[in-house]
């Protein structure tokens, strides 16, 4: 295997690997049950994730998706802090692993990583794929019960991706809170829906509440001025398609698009982004339309109000110059302004 192709191309050829001894049937079944199970209102009691079949099969599918929306929410954050990197990494529910990639790949050097999670098929699992990558091969994984009992010992960075949705109200209260009092830096992901989104949206103001500032999606810490019930903030990151996504789901296409919600916190100094475009842009003759996420503006010097934090529709059309150019390329999930 080539050490040195991007992390994302290591882990595709490691999980297509994984499926050459298990029958595409058995794989496709495993996949749809597994489904059926992660899109229940119920929280779940045992693990989802059973025996190696069940964590081979659901790895091949969701591995994927979820390194690149976690990458995507990592990266952000990178951003908002670009002289941090952290020297430890804690995986809370990791299963087999995806959010340690998508670290490894914001984040290069080696550095202290564990994962936890209460399925010991999916961390079995997690630590053969680890073994594709130079700086996860010492990995550790460590059974644990993901809830009210859950503590964490101090590191720099905690991950929490896709996992909220499968605990009670409390458990997920005990473990947001447990990852504050561990970490420096807090980055949680859910589903792009708009349950995913209230979740992300309850861990964020705890984090706020616990010390926390947020470095992304959003340009403030404060409330999100978006009303609830009436729509939700989520982004999109692309996917390739494997030949079990295709056979899952039928279809032709190479790719797919993973929605989510998210939000990266720290204890430590960070620079959000000035605004962040929050739906996709939509390009008209000479001009851009950009939905974006502001923060609060002061009052000016001539003594006229300041505005609250918004979600406002800039238009930027060819009398701005280079800023029309940079909105032509601009992509939903970007911040606003560029540097140009």
């Amino acid at each position: 295997m080539n050490e040195h192709a991007p992390p994302s191309e290591t882990l595709r050829t490691a999980l297509t690997a994984l499926l050459d001894g298990l029958p595409p049937k058995q794989a496709a079944g495993a996949v749809e049950r597994l489904i059926e199970n992660y899109r229940g209102t119920t929280p779940t009691h045992t693990p989802i994730l059973r025996n190696h079949a069940d964590a081979t099969a659901y790895a091949a599918y969701r591995m994927p998706a979820t390194f690149e929306a976690v990458h995507t929410a990592l990266t952000a954050f990178a951003d908002a802090a670009p002289d941090w990197t952290p020297a430890g990494h804690t995986d809370i529910g990791g299963g087999t692993g995806a959010a340690t990639w998508a670290a490894a790949a914001t984040w290069p050097a080696p550095r202290p990583t564990t994962v936890l999670d209460w399925s010991d098929a999916a961390l079995a699992l997690g630590r053969e794929i680890a073994a594709a990558h130079p700086a996860l091969r010492a990995a550790h994984w460590q059974r644990a019960r993901i809830g009210t009992a859950l503590t964490l010992d101090p590191t720099d960075l905690v991950t929490v991706s896709y996992v909220l949705g499968e605990l009670t109200a409390a458990d997920r209260t005990a473990v947001v809170d447990a990852a504050a009092a561990a970490a420096q830096a807090v980055v949680i992901v859910e589903p792009g829906t708009p349950d995913g989104y209230a979740r992300v949206i309850e861990a964020r103001d705890r984090l706020i509440q616990a010390g926390f500032r947020v470095a992304a999606p959003c340009p403030h810490s404060a409330a999100c001025p978006i009303v609830p019930g009436t729509d939700w903030c989520h982004f999109s990151a692309r996917v390739s398609r494997s030949s079990l996504h295709r056979q899952v789901k039928g279809g032709s296409l190479a790719y797919e698009d993973e929605k989510f919600s998210y939000v990266a916190a720290a204890r430590f100094p960070a620079t959000p982004a000035a605004a962040r475009v929050v739906r996709r842009p939509q390009i008209r003759k000479g001009q851009v339309l950009l939905d974006l996420c502001e923060p609060a503006q002061a009052p000016d010097e001539s003594g006229s109000p300041g505005e609250p934090e918004q979600l406002r529709r800039r238009t930027v059309t060819k009398r701005h110059g280079d800023l029309y150019k940079a909105a032509r390329d601009a992509d939903w999930g970007d911040p606003w302004p560029p540097q140009i």
